[in-house]
């Protein structure tokens, strides 16, 4: 008798072989079959929350979210958070999201966008009357990074505590295979990064005829980098009665006309005009020549002021370069872009989080949805080509309430870049550090004798 023999031979009847891993792929649905073998038939899970107390219902009916229209599982959840008053823009979006408005809203990062669209869609998704069939994806939230999408579906998870919902998120990087699974139990909220969800799309594995609700976040960034075809592919899937909510941070006038298109009577929504900073944020400029840039940085970066530094680049090779010259430098640094896997961001980005490293150096767009407490420091090593994301990069630091300081390096060739920054936010940055060079030397127009044609050579003979 052979040795596999052996082990098979002594297994418990009904607990191996085949019968067991028929049960475990789940390929046998039948209950009582399953239960004949040994096997345990998968049981839907038990919702029972916790019951109010009188001090919950007080708190839940004093809260100001209530007043806004909320439901009380939503507001409870709230009031679990600690959450004390709605953020400007909660309190001015919330209401017209319940009444089922299109909304274009604009505000600074950081000041609870994400709240101001989750609450009240989680409530409208509670409320809808659901289809006969199979459920289908009744919400879906659009967002340019994983790590934004990843933080919205943990708000997500947290407002909707008290509610029969499902969610899930989806986002490139990883094998798509777990997030098939979770497409198949049917979610109600679907958070996705335009790439990985067009992917899903022509594979027929998620269909959105079924959206009532579709959220762009991140608007700008969106429709002007490069996710504009990605964004109307997804936006030509979807059905004619739905509501659509776009969020940003920034909103240049030639994207808001663009994204009016798209919207039905829409509710524009501006709690700061996007040309201000936060005044928390103490804000200045180095010049520096671009060989002397990295040893700068080393210099602010061995400050003891500096608790938790975000550091932006131009480029993902860039931050690559800079995180590792840092590290040899003595400063411990990690890099975060679109090149990195997505488990390396999620490590890069939990060392910062937990102060293991006290310096990120990112790319706009791998830095959207970094929400980080405690960044003492921006430092924009690179100034950004679009004036528009110096006032991302900056809101990262100065955040509820606390003071932040960003610092910006400036070398010979971004000159100009700096002066469309200041144009834009309406205001000059002091210089904290070095004298401003010269401004670069205009191309001198050529003469007509310089301009004059010269004769050609060829192989020595003379052609004119």
């Amino acid at each position: 008798m052979s040795f596999h023999s052996s082990r098979r031979d002594h297994r418990p009847h009904g607990t191996g072989g085949r019968a067991a891993r028929r049960a475990h792929n789940h390929h046998d649905t039948d209950p009582q079959a399953a239960k004949a073998r040994g096997a345990l038939a998968p049981r839907e899970p038990v919702w029972a929350p916790s019951p109010i107390t009188p001090e919950i219902a007080q708190a839940i009916a004093a809260s100001p979210f209530a007043a806004l229209g909320l439901s009380e599982p939503i507001v409870r959840a709230i009031v679990d958070e600690r959450y004390e008053s709605p953020s400007p823009v909660q309190a001015e979006v919330i209401p017209h999201v319940l009444a089922g408005r299109d909304v274009l809203a604009c505000a600074q990062t950081g000041t609870g966008k994400t709240a101001a669209f989750v609450l009240p869609i989680l409530q409208r998704l509670a409320a809808e009357a659901l289809p006969q069939g199979p459920k289908p994806i009744r919400a879906l939230v659009l967002t340019p990074t994983r790590e934004l999408a990843a933080q919205i579906t943990e708000r997500a998870t947290v407002y909707g505590r008290y509610l029969r919902l499902r969610h899930t998120v989806v986002y490139g990087g990883v094998n798509q295979h777990r997030q098939e699974i979770a497409l198949r139990a049917q979610p109600d909220l679907l958070v996705a990064t335009p790439g990985r969800l067009l992917d899903l799309l022509r594979q027929g594995l998620v269909k959105l005829d079924g959206v009532t609700h579709f959220v762009v976040d991140e608007a700008d960034r969106m429709l002007d980098m490069g996710f504009l075809p990605d964004v109307r592919r997804i936006f030509a899937t979807l059905p004619s009665d739905r509501r659509i909510l776009l969020f940003s941070a920034t909103m240049p006038a030639t994207i808001e006309a663009l994204a009016k298109t798209m919207l039905r009577d829409p509710v524009r929504i501006a709690i700061a005009p996007t040309v201000t900073t936060a005044e928390s944020v103490d804000q200045s400029v180095m010049f520096v020549s671009r060989a002397d840039k990295r040893a700068l940085l080393e210099t602010v970066l061995r400050d003891d002021s500096v608790q938790r530094a975000l550091v932006f680049t131009r480029t993902k090779h860039g931050a690559s370069r800079l995180s590792e010259q840092l590290d040899r430098a003595g400063i411990t640094a990690l890099a975060i872009h679109g090149d990195k896997t997505q488990s390396a961001r999620e490590r890069a980005l939990d060392a910062f989080r937990r102060g293991s490293t006290r310096v990120l150096v990112a790319t706009d767009v791998a830095a959207r949805g970094i929400d980080v407490d405690g960044i003492s420091h921006v430092i924009n090593f690179d100034l950004p080509n679009v004036a528009e994301s110096y006032v991302h990069r900056i809101g990262r630091t100065g955040r509820g309430g606390a003071v932040g300081r960003a610092i910006s390096f400036c070398d010979r060739e971004e000159r100009s870049l700096l002066s469309d920054i200041e144009r834009y936010i309406r205001r000059r940055l002091p210089v904290s550090g070095g004298e401003p060079p010269p401004e670069p030397a205009a191309t001198p127009t050529p003469s007509p004798a310089t301009n004059a044609r010269r004769p050609r050579r060829y192989r020595g003979t003379r052609f004119r």
